[in-house]
């Protein structure tokens, strides 16, 4: 779950990390009322889950009363990169003298910890890294020892931060690392950490994803999730308990084990560059022990989106026996019944494969056609997602 800044600096203050205060407002109103009790001048900052805010517009500085009233109109509403504002947060504006970046993020690739790095803040920092690698840092983070004062002090060395910081700089590396490993984080991003007019060092913006796997341990957690602005399908995907990703392609893709989806999400990318181009539409894992009902709240969620021209059902029965794949997506569609009118390629093997083969055949639903490969599987749904909608319903 990706946060919003002020939640984030919200984790950052109560781990020591010293992040300016601030308010989050729905409303022109609301935000003058902010504005006069935090004093002025202040930031009319757009809160979305997206970077980019200020070269869009979402970021203002307020001298006057007149100039909160202004730009927290002009914000409020405010598309930036397909993300709608619906709440903006007023915090007082700071001088600043220098611009730094910090971060810790989950290493996946070399299945460790990394902590990222530079004095030279103030530009986006995938350019910096792509333009002038040098300049960031990277320091692995053993998950053991994590991050001590000294290691806090070896990663404010290797990011060249001026001495007259240095201190402060260790000391926000080591609350950092706190938010990150207390709250369960596979990031804490603070661009820019500032030096503001008085030398202080301060986290003036946050960015923080939290690992949903931990959430149980985070019973508090629940309160950050913006049900708002979730995505409906997602929503009701994790509502069912299912493992659902929306993407941005047309063929639906049901699977069962993470590793199984992955490549058929694969298959269907390659198998659609012969078909117009057509992308995998979701990530979508059933789970190895799925029944009947799992695979009917699947299909449901899935037929669900607009986007979605064709289905593909790739599915190795192991635990989750084939003629119970076969069982939920006859009992999804029945359930749908005129609803359902995107063509479904279902390709079984393993446990009771024939079994789940011969319960499609007899239901004979015109939807439905079934495969013998993941390969030929994965062709045939992107071609008949690049179908004309009409045909595609045939």
């Amino acid at each position: 779950m990706d946060l919003y800044e002020y939640q984030a600096k919200e984790l950052f203050s109560a781990h020591g990390v010293p992040a300016p205060p601030g308010a989050v407002v729905t409303t022109v109103d609301d935000a003058v009322a902010a504005a006069e009790k935090l004093g002025l001048p202040v930031m009319v900052k757009s809160q979305v889950k997206i970077g980019g805010r200020g070269k869009a517009g979402g970021v203002k500085f307020a001298a006057t009363i007149d100039d909160v009233r202004t730009h927290a109109g002009n914000i409020l509403g405010l598309d930036i990169k397909g993300h709608v504002t619906r709440q903006i947060l007023i915090t007082p504006a700071s001088e600043i003298a220098e611009e730094y970046y910090v971060s810790f993020l989950l290493d996946r690739s070399n299945r460790t910890y990394l902590a990222m790095a530079t004095h030279e803040g103030g530009m986006e920092i995938e350019q910096l890294a792509e333009e002038r690698p040098d300049a960031l840092a990277k320091i692995a983070v053993d998950a053991v020892t994590g991050v001590d004062a000294a290691k806090a002090a070896e990663i404010a060395d290797a990011g060249k931060f001026p001495a007259e910081v240095r201190d402060q700089v260790i000391e926000v590396l080591q609350g950092l690392w706190k938010t990150f490993v207390a709250e369960d984080a596979t990031l804490v991003e603070v661009n820019p950490l500032v030096k503001d007019g008085e030398g202080k060092v301060v986290a003036l913006d946050g960015k923080v994803s939290l690992d949903d796997n931990a959430e149980f341990r985070h019973p508090d957690h629940a309160a950050l999730a913006d049900n708002a602005a979730a995505d409906p399908l997602e929503a009701k995907a994790k509502e069912n308990d299912l493992n659902y990703v929306k993407l941005d392609g047309e063929v639906g893709i049901i699977g069962n084990g993470a590793g199984l989806v992955m490549s058929t999400l694969d298959v269907v990318a390659y198998a659609g560059e012969q078909h117009g181009g057509v992308k995998p539409a979701n990530f979508l894992d059933i789970g190895g022990g799925a029944n009947a009902q799992v695979m009917a709240n699947g299909l449901d969620i899935i037929l669900g989106d607009e986007q979605v021209k064709a289905v593909f059902v790739n599915v190795f029965g192991g635990i989750t026996a084939c003629d119970e794949v076969a069982n939920g997506i006859v009992g999804a569609l029945d359930l749908l019944g005129d609803a359902a009118t995107k063509p479904l390629v279902v390709r079984l093997d393993g446990n009771n494969v024939e079994l789940g083969r011969q319960i499609l055949t007899e239901r004979n639903h015109p939807l439905v056609t079934l495969a013998d490969t993941m390969d030929g599987g994965a062709d045939l749904a992107a071609a008949k997602a690049a179908e004309p909608a009409a045909s595609a319903a045939k």
